[in-house]
């Protein structure tokens, strides 16, 4: 299976810098992947460098906790198109969530609007290290009705990430129209391709160059 067009080739760690911010375009635009996905800060040095090549300029908003204002999410979000960014991976409100609020579906309705609006593509964090299967379900669900264009399992920055079972639940809990994003830990060919066949449309990973060069026979 070629996996590049699967791949956002991702590097949100604190310490990143434009050296780095320049290698994941340049990664990118050997090995063919879907896109990169950078911070909010680094979005318009990112599109520059990508100038008319057609990779997916991905960031984050509300991102890692998700518990920031809405209002707070939103001005994210408007900067970072602004800015150049083509998706936009908001973390949801999993606090709110968890407490039962309604709010957390008016959040992403809004988020979804406005990234819509802008004819660009929203995904949501829910954050799978933290849910029960049954929440993992609701949560796609959830989602999905507020108008998410991906669901997305995690920041990478929780106890676990992507894993197989959790992409089944999510799969089974939404409409083929919505897609679904695997991202946290995924390391291996093996990994990427059970993730995918499991129904992942979309893996977020630091690890693109490794998984579509290892051995697709082993």
């Amino acid at each position: 299976m070629n996996l590049a067009p699967y791949i956002e080739q991702t590097n949100l760690s604190p310490t990143l810098t434009i050296g780095a911010v320049d290698k994941l375009v340049d990664e990118a635009r050997q090995y063919g992947f879907a896109g990169i996905c950078v911070p909010p800060f680094w979005v318009k040095r990112a599109q520059r460098e990508i100038g008319k090549d057609k990779i997916q300029l991905v960031t984050v908003a509300g991102f890692p906790l998700g518990y920031s204002m809405t209002e707070t999410k939103l001005d994210e979000i408007k900067r970072a198109i602004d800015n150049g960014a083509d998706e936009i991976d908001v973390v949801w409100n999993i606090s709110s969530f968890k407490t039962g609020l309604p709010w957390t579906k008016i959040e992403i309705a809004k988020c979804s609007k406005l990234v819509h609006d802008q004819q660009k593509l929203l995904k949501v964090i829910i954050e799978t290290a933290y849910l029960k299967d049954a929440e993992i379900a609701d949560a796609s669900k959830l989602c999905a009705d507020a108008g998410a264009d991906f669901v997305k399992t995690s920041t990478g920055f929780a106890p676990t990430g992507a894993k197989t079972e959790h992409i089944k639940i999510m799969r089974s809990a939404i409409p083929a129209t919505v897609r679904i994003k695997a991202s946290g830990g995924i390391k291996t060919y093996a990994q990427a391709v059970e993730l995918i066949e499991a129904g992942a449309d979309r893996l977020g990973t630091s690890s693109g160059i490794n998984l579509v060069t290892q051995n697709t026979n082993p």
